[in-house]
C-alpha cells in the first residue's frame, strides 16, 4: 500500500447514486472524501474512503456520455459483473451493519476453505460485495 492509499480504485455506476452513497455509509463505513453533483440529483463523479483511510471507490451515476456509456448498473445489465471484497478482521460487525442496512445476503458468514471467514451480499442495486477475513497480502511476497 503506498502513503497515499490504494493505487486500483473501483468505479461503480448507480442509477441512483446519493442513495448508494449514504447505503454504503451506512453498511460498510465508507466517508465521503469528495461528491461532484450533477444535473437533477445525480452525482458526476464521488470518492468514497473506506472506514479504515486506507482504500476508495468511486461512485457515480448512470449517464448518457463517452464516459458513462462504458459503465452500466447491474440493473441495466440484468446481474452484477464483479465483486467488490473488503478484508477486514470484523467480519460478523460487518455483516450485521450489511443486514440492518437491507443488503440482499448471498452467503452468510461462512469460514473459508483458504483461511478466515466471509460473507457475500448484494447492494440495493445488485453490485456484489464480500467482506472477509483472510487477507491475501498477508501471504504474498510482496517485494515482487
Amino acid at each position: 500500500m503506498s502513503a497515499t492509499g490504494n493505487r486500483l480504485i473501483s468505479s461503480l455506476c448507480y442509477e441512483d447514486a446519493p442513495a448508494a452513497i449514504a447505503w454504503l455509509e451506512q453498511a460498510f463505513g465508507f466517508t465521503a472524501h469528495l461528491v461532484v453533483p450533477g444535473d437533477n440529483g445525480t452525482i458526476v463523479h464521488s470518492q468514497l474512503k473506506s472506514a479504515d483511510g486506507n482504500s476508495m471507490i468511486m461512485v457515480h451515476s448512470v449517464r448518457d456520455d463517452t464516459y458513462g456509456r462504458t459503465q452500466q448498473s447491474p440493473k441495466n445489465l440484468g446481474g452484477s459483473n464483479q465483486a467488490l471484497c473488503i478484508v477486514d478482521d470484523d467480519v460478523d460487525g460487518f455483516f450485521q451493519r450489511a443486514v440492518a442496512a437491507g443488503a440482499e445476503i448471498v452467503m452468510p458468514v461462512t469460514e473459508q476453505e483458504y483461511g478466515g471467514s466471509a460473507f457475500t451480499c448484494k447492494d440495493p442495486e445488485g453490485h456484489v460485495w464480500s467482506v472477509g477475513s483472510y487477507d491475501p497480502w498477508a501471504d504474498s511476497d510482496q517485494s515482487a
